[in-house]
This record gives structure tokens, sequence and C-alpha cells, in this order.
């Protein structure tokens, strides 16, 4: 079953589907997952594969669109803020506790890829969440700087003069999260498998969604740069954990994202590798995506 819902969210509204199994036991309140989804992604992508199947498996499961992002509110459009993306979160659970057939006190997350790190920054100071699960979980922070040439501190100072050109123009600059074709990335030299699949997933009629602009925002990139999901995981955050990974590691960095969270974190539970599997096939490819979740149900119903 599936309900199109809204979530007050200060100012804006937040859109979100809450996805019920089908058939529930009205005097058992459900255990309930908030899904934290990846960068660029809107809800009916990456989150609504999983949020889906987690209803099967009998967990509520609520999928919602980042403020400033597809069908929610929140101006300027485009803004990826990992700390916005955190609250999002929190909102979205004081929807849930006041949810009729839905347990306050059961409440976890899921969170895909840069979603997992958003995910796991918000468990460390939100205890009302009880359990922390997460799919190729990545660090932005950590993958934003990884990708300036000239390190992180030269590229806040030239991202400082694009904003005061921007502030004397009054245009937002935006850029792709990735080339909107097959074609461009080739001719960008962008041809390893993994900004393949992306393009594949996200830019092809295999994933591809209306709602889903492929921009962001440049003023938000300075933001990302001074993030770090895992700052203070290792005292904070108590839940447990559960970190599913791709087996082929490629150039994305969640492998390696998933690892540290594993070691940092206080309560870790269950530690899963995918053999053959990519990021992007962890999206939808079903064979890889139904044992992420087969594994994700059974965590949740132990610990939620």
């Amino acid at each position: 079953m599936l309900q199109h819902i809204t979530i007050p969210r200060g100012p804006v509204d937040l859109a979100a589907d809450l996805y019920l199994p089908d058939s529930t036991d009205k005097a058992s309140p459900l255990r309930a997952v908030v899904l934290s989804t990846p960068g660029s992604s809107v809800k009916e992508q990456i989150g609504a594969t999983y949020a889906s199947r987690l209803a099967t498996g009998g967990i509520a499961a609520l999928v919602f669109d980042p403020a400033h992002q597809g069908q929610s509110g929140g101006e300027p459009r485009d803004l990826e803020d990992p700390y916005r993306r955190g609250e999002d979160i929190s909102y979205a659970i004081d929807a849930l506790t006041t949810t009729p057939g839905i347990a306050p006190e059961r409440i976890g997350v899921l969170g895909i890829c840069a979603g997992g790190g958003y995910a796991v920054h918000t468990a460390r100071t939100d205890h009302r969440i009880k359990a922390v699960g997460t799919v190729v979980p990545g660090n932005m922070g950590t993958s934003f700087r990884g990708f300036q040439p000239d390190g992180a501190a030269a590229a806040l100072d030239t991202m400082a003069d694009a904003r005061i050109e921007e502030a004397r123009s009054g245009e937002p600059a935006r850029v792709n999260w990735l080339p909107d074709t097959l074609e461009e990335a080739t001719a960008a030299g962008l041809t390893d498998i993994d900004t393949t699949q992306a393009i594949t997933y996200y830019r092809t009629e295999r994933g591809r969604n209306e709602h889903s602009t492929n921009r962001r925002l440049s003023r938000g990139d300075s933001l990302l740069l001074g993030y770090d999901a895992y700052h203070l995981v290792d005292q904070l955050m108590t839940q447990p954990l559960q970190v599913i990974l791709a087996g082929r590691t490629g150039n994305t960095g969640s492998y390696e994202s998933g690892m540290q969270l594993w070691k940092l974190a206080p309560n870790p539970v269950d530690l899963m590798v995918i053999d053959g599997a990519g990021h992007y096939e962890m999206y939808d490819e079903p064979e890889y995506v139904d044992a992420a979740v087969d594994r994700l149900v059974n965590f949740y119903f132990n610990h939620l």
C-alpha cells in the first residue's frame, strides 16, 4: 500500500511516500524506516525500490524528496545542503511518530550512497532512531574533498570568488551531477564503469525521473567540502549498525567509506559484502537489491 503524504518542515513542505505492508495487524503497531537517498535522486528512484521491498517484508518505509529538490518545497532549487538533508530525516521521523499504526519507539533509518552518510550523521544526535542501516554508504565531505585537484582549501577560494560574481549577476550557478548523456561522458574522457553505470541509471529510461534535474546549486558545494558525515560517530552513534557494500569497489569510494564506518561505530552488528555487485548496480539490479533487503529486513526485525 502506498500513501502520498506531506511532511511539514518549517516554512516548506516535504513530498513523501509511505509504503505499508499489504496486510497489517492493527493491534500491533508497525516497525518503520525512514529512507535517506543518494544525492541528486528523488523518491521515485532508488528510495522507492528499497521502500517497496521493505514494505513487502513487513516494515513500513517512508521515502521523501529532500527540501529544495524533487516535489518538495524550498528555494533556491537544487540545493544540496548536507546539514539540511539531516534535518529532513528528523522532520520525517516527526511525521512517523504521529502516524497511526506506527510504533514511535520502533523507527530506524536506511541510508543509501550519500544518504548513508546523512543518515549516520543524523542518528548520532537523534536517538529516536533505534537502528541504522546503510547500503553503499558515502561520506559526501570526503568525496568532495577528493574531487578537488588543487585541494579543498584552494577550491573554497575559487568558490568564494564565484559566489561574489553570482551575487553581482543575480544568477545562481548550477552544475551537473553527471554528464547528461554517455556521449558527453565519452567526450569528457569519463569512460570508467562507475560513471557509465551512473549515467545509465540516472539519465536513461532505466531509472530517469522527470523530477530529478541532474543539477546542483554551486553555492552548496562549499558546505559539502566542510562536511564530515562520520564526525563523533565513535562517541555518539550508539544504535545497532548494518553495513551493506558492493563487492566490486570501483571509484565511488563507498566500499572504503563503509569499512571506515564499520570500524568507527560503537555498535556494529552486521557487515555484508555482495560479491559481483557494483555501486550503481545496488540501486536496482534485483539480484543484488533483493539480497540486501533480505538482510535489512532481518536486521530491522531484530533491532526495532
